[in-house]
């Protein structure tokens, strides 16, 4: 073998070695040897495939009694692990490495009446993996605790204040939880719209530092899910979207406008014509693009003997669903009042030019 044969052997087994080497340094957790380091225990990978890095918030409204989860997370469904509440309980986030079991498992224990520091020891104490845990709980008197395992991967850690704990790993720093805690504190209105603009102001603040996948918001209430049969105030995910607290907030804003709806039409059977009115223009507000809810508003402006304003607000609600018109016509849409509406001209003049598939 010449000199040069043998230089081009060298520099191809070193180009190979390098590869291999970059393999391994790159290869996914489970399929190399697991890592320790620093805080970090031998056994633990450094990016475990069920690492749900996080940052979350678990909050208490004294005022309502409501308790309720936001979380945020660079996880594909979030809100499938993270979030665990019940009505006159508490509220708990499971993160990190979750053990989802810690949600059910934690309620029973504050429903017996434990504190959530104790709480917190009772489902660690005989867990090997709790230093990669992170758990943050809020009890029905708004007492909170959070934990942070010491094998979280930095930026770890939390904070609790009255009414409200805040917790967050693999965070672009600390000034994470601290806006989040600055702005649960000093928000007004629902619980909802407070924990998701805590959330917003934790992802100014940097947020996780791989980036944003999925977020998730639940707001329990006793009987204040559908037809009255559970807690579910609010139970909304984000899966997979590259704005996810964005979408929360849309998503939010339209459980909301389907509150101030179902108010409005109790009030308006039970005869309380401003309530009625101040609820449909409050379900508007929060979902302008609501067909349904425009003409919910023209059905309580007849009712109160607007005709004209109704008229308006009928026509508003085609603008935006010009469905209306065939449902009408399929008897889905009270005739008595799209009679009345058809009495003001600009209601009548758009629904004469919508072509309706019957």
């Amino acid at each position: 073998m010449t000199a040069v044969s043998r230089s081009r052997l060298v520099l191809c087994t070193i180009i190979v070695l390098a590869f291999a080497a970059g393999a391994l340094l790159w290869a996914s957790p489970g399929e190399t040897e697991q890592q320790a380091g620093p805080g970090r225990p031998p056994g633990a990978t450094l990016h475990p495939p069920d690492l749900v890095a996080t940052f979350s918030i678990v909050g208490f409204d004294p005022t309502t009694g409501d308790l309720g989860i936001a979380v945020q997370s660079k996880f594909f469904a979030v809100g499938a692990v993270v979030p665990w509440a019940r009505a006159g309980v508490g509220a708990i986030a499971t993160q990190s490495v979750a053990n989802t079991a810690f949600g059910p498992d934690g309620l029973a224990l504050l429903a017996t009446g434990e504190a959530p520091e104790d709480v917190l020891a009772r489902l660690l104490d005989d867990d090997s993996s709790k230093e990669l845990r992170q758990l943050g709980i809020v009890d029905a008197q708004g007492h909170a605790a959070t934990f942070t395992g010491a094998s979280c991967l930095a930026w770890a850690g939390g904070r609790t204040g009255e009414d409200y704990a805040v917790q967050g790993n693999i965070l672009a720093g600390p000034a994470v939880v601290d806006a989040m805690a600055d702005t649960f504190e000093t928000t007004g209105g629902d619980l909802g719209s407070r924990l998701v603009a805590a959330l917003a102001a934790g992802q100014a603040a940097g947020g996780d530092a791989r980036g944003r996948q999925s977020a998730a918001l639940v707001v329990v209430r006793e009987g204040g899910g559908y037809g009255g049969h559970n807690d579910r105030y609010i139970d909304l995910r984000v899966d997979d979207n590259a704005a996810p607290i964005r979408e929360l907030r849309r998503l939010l804003h339209m459980r909301l406008a389907q509150l101030e709806t179902g108010k409005s039409t109790r009030a308006l059977r039970d005869g309380n014509h401003d309530l009625a009115l101040s609820s449909s223009r409050k379900a508007i507000e929060y979902h302008s693009q609501d067909g349904a809810a425009w003409l919910l508003l023209a059905r309580v402006l007849v009712a109160r003997g607007e005709l004209e304003e109704a008229g308006e607000a009928g026509r508003q609600a085609l603008l935006r669903d010009p469905w209306l018109k065939g449902a009408a016509l399929r008897g889905l849409v009270d005739k008595g009042l799209i009679e009345r509406l058809l009495q003001v001209d600009v209601f009548a003049r758009l629904w004469e030019s919508i072509e309706a598939e019957l």
